[in-house]
């Protein structure tokens, strides 16, 4: 467990170092944690189809719907959903709610950590041991933490807690943040909380980046008590979101487009799963299991010089050693097609032999 309430220029740079860095034109993109590399069709019709509407400011009837379209698949009520431009405008908001003391659940997304740093919150990362496979303890987060964020399941790690285990962080006078970006690549999402109207000082941030190949439009959403997302909106402009984002969430949540990201998750699963074992018989690879999101989490000797030799062979890598907790030999990886993921295992069977050979 670690703590401070600052961070020098190159720590913060460290932070904001996200996959779309390590990627570039030409390059086998295994860096960037988007299913697609552009919107399905049915999904680019009905965002075009609303371009004649961007003349008119997003009025309340069209946040009413997307509100509506989410509180139905999430079985709440409108006034319990906030529309956000991505999921990470959610965390940029979390200083309006004026915490006292943070603690953030590492190694994991590391944009909270960064605007509450800089928002002079003090705050506690409570780093997950890799020897207990990254597993849950609530036991760790100091008991004056007002705010504490978790993602589920986490990035990088594809740790997926069972929700019973993050449920025991809530407490009285607490919010609780978890981030889902990925839930919906969890075939069945078993561990989600967005549908938890129970829990106290709840708050459930998602994401339609990932499965709908949306980064472009940042489209996101935010569940929680009417009470608690009116004050994490407070000194929110007017219009805070556009026409296409709420057509996008409102489209993603109907029902065709649920069992489309319900078929895309069980697919993915299956290629990670033969990712893995292809990728755990490599010399020296270790690959942390189990793993529930569309991506996984490698350990591989001389990383830095390995991920080099990949981006030379054209195969792009997220180097993982920003994410607090972790260290230079550790790289994440996208899940993609056989025929993709047949390149990587290539790729880095070449760079590991070159290095035995050396």
């Amino acid at each position: 467990m670690t703590s401070g309430d600052h961070q020098d220029d190159d720590g913060r740079r460290l932070l904001r170092h996200h996959g779309d860095v390590d990627t570039a034109p030409g390059l086998v993109d295994f860096a960037v944690n988007v299913r697609r590399d552009r919107p399905p069709t049915w999904l680019r019709d009905r965002l075009a189809a609303a371009l004649d509407r961007l003349g008119s400011y997003p009025g309340a009837a069209d946040d009413l719907a997307a509100r509506a379209a989410v509180a139905q698949r999430h079985d709440r009520h409108p006034d319990e959903v906030l529309v956000l431009n991505g999921g990470a405008e959610g965390f940029a908001l979390l200083p309006t709610l004026q915490p006292r003391h943070a603690a953030l659940i590492h190694p994991s997304f590391t944009e909270p950590d960064v605007v509450l740093t800089d928002a002079g919150v003090p705050l506690t990362r409570v780093l997950l041991d890799p020897a207990e496979d990254y597993a849950l303890r609530p036991e760790l987060v100091p008991d004056d933490a007002d705010l504490v964020v978790l993602g589920n399941p986490t990035n990088p790690t594809s740790v997926l807690h069972p929700a019973q285990a993050v449920c025991r962080l809530a407490r009285r006078g607490r919010v609780l943040v978890v981030d889902e970006a990925f839930a919906d690549a969890v075939p069945g999402e078993p561990a989600s909380l967005a549908g938890d109207r129970t829990t106290p000082g709840l708050l459930v941030l998602r994401s339609l980046t990932k499965t709908w190949a949306l980064p472009g439009l940042r489209a996101g959403y935010a569940l929680a008590a009417p009470e608690l997302l009116n004050r994490l909106a407070a000194g929110r402009p007017h219009w805070p979101v556009g026409t296409l984002v709420l057509e996008a969430v409102r489209a993603c949540c109907e029902p065709h487009a649920l069992a489309e990201a319900e078929t895309a998750a069980r697919q993915t699963a299956r290629h990670r799963a033969d990712l893995a074992a292809a990728l755990a018989a490599l010399p020296g690879v270790q690959v942390r299991q189990p793993a529930a999101a569309p991506f996984l989490l490698l350990r591989v000797p001389d990383g830095p010089r390995v991920r080099a030799g990949l981006r030379a062979r054209g195969i792009a890598v997220r180097r993982a050693d920003t994410f607090p907790g972790l260290d230079p030999d550790h790289t994440r990886v996208a899940v993609r097609t056989p025929e993709q993921n047949a390149l990587l295992v290539a790729a880095l069977r070449a760079e590991l032999t070159m290095e035995v050979s050396a």
